[in-house]
């Protein structure tokens, strides 16, 4: 008999597939609410949010470390899947490249609050290897694609996103200050830039 066969197979499917797209409604709610009013937004705003009741988020998250943590890695989700759609869509790898160093621009200056709500070591640490893990790769297939016989800058994709959440920092904290603008520029350099090399 095939597991499609087995009685109850269909419905217990189904119910997985419901909880998990009620999951990611309370992530992106979540994710909003963050970005107008920072990780310390009462519960209560984000089960408004999803149209929820509070209990329906401490079901899922019963901590509000829990739930910043699922945020984060929802949201480095979502920009590590962007980048091959990029690739595909932009018009050309260059365009692709700058248009997901925008959305990563977006992505560190929405989370404002994030490193205060995580001092615990062990989250912050493990939240960091996410990022790398799933960012970092796709960062690298972006620029292979885009300086493909030109060799940019030479610098690595852990290079190149350390120095954009450099240029993040404090962001529009300093009306004087374009991030956006800025990181554009250094991405320019990044694509067409001489060879730095090592040492």
């Amino acid at each position: 008999m095939t597991e499609s066969s087995e009685p109850g197979a269909g419905p217990r499917r189904a119910k997985r597939v419901d909880a998990f797209r009620n999951e990611q409604k309370l992530l992106d709610a979540a994710a909003s609410v963050f970005v107008e009013v920072g990780v310390d937004a009462p519960v209560r705003a984000v089960a408004a949010a999803a149209g929820v009741g509070v209990g329906t988020i401490y079901r899922h998250f019963p901590t509000r470390a829990d739930l910043v943590v699922a945020v984060y890695r929802h949201q480095v989700d979502m920009l590590a899947a962007a980048g091959p759609s990029l690739l595909a869509t932009s018009g050309s790898p260059d365009a692709a490249v700058r248009d997901w160093l925008d959305q990563f621009v977006d992505f560190l200056v929405t989370k404002h609050g994030l490193a205060a709500a995580l001092q615990d070591d062990k989250v912050g640490a493990a939240l960091h290897q996410h990022f790398v893990d799933h960012l970092v790769p796709v960062c690298a297939e972006l620029l292979a694609a885009a300086t493909k016989g030109s060799g940019g800058a030479g610098l690595t994709a852990y290079e190149v996103l350390r120095g954009v959440g450099n240029l993040c920092i404090g962001a529009g904290q300093d009306p004087m200050f374009d991030t956006r603008r800025v990181v554009r520029a250094y991405v320019s350099g990044v694509l067409i830039g001489e060879d730095v090399g090592r040492g």
